[in-house]
């Protein structure tokens, strides 16, 4: 399956701080670990920088101009998690860029997936506001872009991080046409995503994991509640926001996910995808915080999105 990387060096500029657990290293080392002879035919494309239209079809356009017009000569503190400095704001561009232009990618054909390795993250930032690492919501505005720019009514977005994206819920909530589905480890940052929680068309899912959950528990839980759910909405579009801080050997929260299970849901993820949006698939980076857990689960990751 031909799969598109998407990635720049802005990445790797956005400067979090010593010892800031979203660092720039995490990018190196997924790059690393692609560079693999089994990840040769890749396509190695550059991630372009969102467009104002793309942000603000998604963000507040308040919020836009704000975040544009941050000091570019020093650090900024957000909040606890969250430091925007000189590197940021391009790193954050290309961030929701390279997912739009994933987007383009599998409706233009040339590819049948993409996978975008960009940081900051994107799945807690919400209309109007920064926090959790993220500054604009790359899944939501994907998803919004592939809507504008190609036509499509229904679009999904799985969410497999350890902790919920309280961002993409925010804006998909009130909008039958989108559908957000998460696990994540329960009772922990931010606090959101409970089952209760189910948007204006019951289209959004949430499925909070006891902490210690092992891979087990998290299968049952996608085959059981989710799959059957994002089967039956039929996505034209999936977009999957690729955390892999759910691996035992995080040290951001408490779930005993392995390899093996970041493999499995890719799979079970793609055979959905055959059956109503084929090769329209598109993975974000969100969280991972474990250098080598997360090259290990990234290149599972890729190499499912690849079959190989």
């Amino acid at each position: 399956m031909s799969v598109a990387l998407f990635t720049h060096p802005s990445a790797l500029a956005h400067d979090t701080g010593l010892d800031h657990p979203e660092c720039a290293n995490r990018i190196r080392v997924v790059l690393r670990a692609l560079e693999a002879p089994e990840f040769a035919p890749l396509l190695r494309e550059v991630a372009p920088q969102a467009t104002t239209a793309q942000l603000r079809a998604v963000h507040d356009a308040d919020y836009v101009s704000a975040i544009f017009a941050m000091p570019k000569d020093r650090d900024t503190v957000i909040d606890g998690d969250t430091v925007f400095g000189p590197g940021t704001l391009e790193a954050a561009l290309r961030s929701a860029g390279g997912a739009c232009a994933a987007v383009d990618a599998v409706f233009e054909g040339w590819a049948e997936a993409g996978f975008v390795a960009m940081r900051p993250p994107g799945h807690h930032a919400e209309h109007d506001r920064a926090m959790g690492f993220c500054f604009f919501n790359n899944a939501a505005v994907a998803a919004l872009h592939a809507r504008a720019r190609w036509g499509i009514t229904r679009v999904a977005v799985v969410d497999f991080d350890v902790h919920h994206g309280n961002g993409t819920q925010h804006m998909f909530g009130q909008d039958a046409g989108l559908f957000y589905a998460s696990t994540h480890q329960a009772a922990i940052f931010p606090g959101t995503g409970q089952p209760t929680e189910r948007g204006v068309a019951n289209n959004i899912i949430n499925v909070p994991l006891p902490q210690g959950s092992t891979g087990e528990v998290f299968r049952g839980a996608w085959e059981t509640q989710i799959i059957p759910r994002l089967s039956a909405f039929a996505p034209e579009l999936l977009i999957i926001s690729a955390g892999f801080d759910a691996h035992a050997a995080d040290p951001m929260a408490q779930l005993r996910l392995r390899e093996a299970d970041f493999t499995w849901i890719t799979q079970a993820l793609l055979e959905v995808a055959d059956a109503s949006c084929p090769k329209r698939v598109v993975s974000l980076l969100e969280g991972g915080y474990d250098l080598t857990a997360l090259a290990q689960s990234t290149a599972a990751h890729v190499r499912a999105l690849m079959r190989l």
